[in-house]
């Protein structure tokens, strides 16, 4: 018989390994973390994988390293790198467990309170039309409540196909303290008798789902708030059982910017999908720890500790919450700024090696370089573009700087520039030197604006537009700057 004496909080986070970690799934899994965390329990990964079409391991592979990217460590369940099971209350996958299913569900049969059912699915379907038709509930009509267990027993070993039904006998209202919504009613008359097993032996969510986070001693129950329909056949469940009824707290429901319910329509919801586009981890967990709780300090970014030390059930709200892309990335801008240099150097490098960037391996012109672009920078991929001007590849001309190059006061601009830059006794210019050589190609070639501007800024990055040349000059070596330059020349 399971124990629950809420002396130690147990929370867990019980993902069907269908795909990746999706936006609510990750916050699902963070308030339970968090929770735990906050009041020293313990934090618990099930996989719930009875969904024997759509499961796959590579989806669970996909999600664990999810989890492990958000840092939502787990202190039992699956091992992050073989998957085997780790804790006292394995195994943690719900295909493994099919054994314990069975035999409480043999358990409910023996007390009466559930039946062998063997219609067919056309017959339910039947049935089902025909009570929406009269405009009564499509619940199930009772058809096998009168077939004995024996009989049951014998036509199944006969080879016949029987599911295993919850027999829903309740009058009176069953309620439940929700830890978000207060109390929760739901009158007699809401369902008809449930299944419990389906005919092929495997169980249906409801059940599998009860029966383990009772046995795993789960205290709290933090899920979305569509499980809460899920609830009236849960509690009848334990109910019958005799099992301890955790704590519950359904989340609110999360929109798009249209306050529609969340889904791929409104663009990227998975958290690969933001680690692809080059969102920080810290950011995502930050943000989205936002959506439905508030900090009782009113702060709106976070250290871990601080999170997990401001974290509480009772600042949950029940109020459907909106995912703001633009408020995503000013919270990802927020951590990009404050990272230490050395450590975001080393998140942007697979983005840079993956556009083919080469950019120089010194430290101190790393470090120079992220100080003046990191403020220009929302995602980790917005540095691509702001530092592909810096990249020691060969000068890439676009159509527009071609055309300026055929102007006629062009070539003696460049020409007078690199002149100037190859009599710097320095190897990179500062912002001072490089408004003083600027202002002498001015009066020696008497240009000035566009006629000035755009041939250098061409001869400098390869187009008359783009990034300010005071900032990318002082990053270009003096001999980068006389080997685009000479390109330009020789077009």
């Amino acid at each position: 018989m399971p124990k629950n004496t809420i002396g130690k909080v147990r929370t867990r986070f019980a993902p069907s390994p269908t795909g990746y970690l999706h936006v609510g799934g990750a916050r699902t899994a963070l308030y339970s973390y968090l929770y735990a965390k906050h009041t020293g329990g313990e934090y618990v990964l099930r996989v719930e994988d009875t969904d024997q079409v759509r499961s796959t391991e590579d989806a669970l592979k996909m999600q664990v390293e999810d989890l492990l990217w958000l840092g939502l460590n787990w202190d039992e369940g699956p091992d992050p790198k073989t998957l085997k099971d780790l804790g006292s209350f394995a195994p943690y996958r719900q295909s493994q467990r099919l054994e314990i299913y069975k035999k409480y569900s043999d358990q409910i049969l023996a007390q009466g309170k559930a039946f062998y059912c063997f219609c067919t699915d056309e017959d339910l379907e039947r049935k089902r039309q025909k009570a929406m038709k009269e405009g009564r509930p499509p619940h199930y009509d009772g058809t096998c409540r009168k077939i004995d267990i024996e009989t049951a027993k014998q036509k199944i070993s006969r080879g016949e196909k029987g599911a295993v039904r919850f027999l829903v006998t309740h009058t009176h209202d069953v309620k439940f303290n929700d830890l978000i919504r207060g109390e929760v009613v739901f009158p007699p008359g809401m369902l008809g008798d449930f299944i419990l097993l389906r005919s092929d032996g495997m169980p249906v969510y409801n059940f599998c789902c009860t029966i383990d986070d009772a046995l795993m001693e789960i205290t709290h129950v933090l899920r979305a708030e569509e499980h809460l329909s899920n609830t009236l056949r849960q509690l009848l469940i334990y109910e019958a059982l005799g099992f301890e009824i955790p704590i519950f707290g359904h989340l609110s429901i999360i929109l798009g910017a249209d306050r529609q319910k969340l889904s791929k329509r409104h663009g990227d919801t998975s958290c690969h999908e933001y680690k692809e586009k080059g969102y920080l981890p810290e950011a995502i967990k930050n943000y989205i720890a936002l959506l439905g709780w508030s900090s009782p300090k009113g702060q709106e970014i976070f250290t871990e500790s601080e999170l997990i030390e401001q974290f509480d059930l009772d600042r949950l709200n029940p109020a459907a919450a909106v995912f703001d892309e633009v408020k995503l990335k000013w919270v990802n801008a927020q951590y990009i700024r404050t990272m230490p240099h050395a450590e975001l150097w080393q998140k942007l490098l697979p983005f840079f090696d993956g556009a083919g960037l080469k950019l120089p391996s010194d430290i101190e012109w790393q470090d120079k370089a992220i100080g003046l672009m990191k403020t220009s920078m929302e995602t980790l991929v917005d540095a691509v573009e702001l530092f592909r001007p810096l990249s020691l590849t060969e000068l890439d001309l676009n159509d527009e700087g071609k055309e300026v190059l055929k102007w006629e006061t062009s070539f003696k601009v460049i020409t007078k520039w690199r002149e100037k830059i190859e009599g710097c006794g320095k190897m990179y210019l500062s912002t001072a030197e490089f408004d003083a050589i600027i202002n002498s190609v001015k009066d020696e070639c008497n240009v000035k604006g566009k006629f000035l501007f755009m041939p250098t800024r061409v001869a400098i990055i390869g187009k008359p537009h783009g990034a300010e040349l005071k900032q990318l000059v002082p990053l270009l070596s003096k001999d980068v700057l006389v080997a685009r330059a000479n390109r330009c020349l020789k077009i």
